[in-house]
Formats: structure tokens, sequence, C-alpha cells
């Protein structure tokens, strides 16, 4: 009883945008983005900026997870 999976981010059905591409991406980060980037970074031993963006903070998680092995 398997599907195939038609709304990963692969998928033409998919939602999900590239941050460079948000209307809100220059925006602060969310406090959710922040505190999540911040427990990510301390276990990768890395520093973030305070001022960091949505956007760049989204694609930040993405690299950290992928380095602490959290996430997808």
């Amino acid at each position: 009883m398997s599907e195939a999976n038609s709304t990963g981010p692969d998928s033409p059905q998919s939602t999900e945008k590239d941050p460079n591409d948000w209307v809100t991406g220059g925006e602060p980060a969310t406090g959710a983005q922040k505190s999540y980037l911040n427990t990510l970074a301390r276990e990768a031993g890395e520093d973030v900026p305070d001022d960091i963006n949505k956007a760049d903070a989204s694609k930040k998680i993405d690299e950290l997870q992928d380095e602490t092995g959290r996430g997808q």
C-alpha cells in the first residue's frame, strides 16, 4: 500500500518556495526561527548574527540540520 510522494519538495505540486523568493524574506527572523537556529548553532559550535533575516535564517537552519543530523 505504497503511494508515490506527489507533494515533496521536488514535486511539481510542492508549495515550498526558495527562501530567496519569499516576499517577506528580508524581514527579521521570527522568534521560532531564532530559537531553533540558536539550538542548532550551539550543537554545531557556530554563532549566528542576531540581526539575521527570515530567508537567511531558513537557509542556515537547513544547513545546520544537515550538519547536526537533525531535521529532514
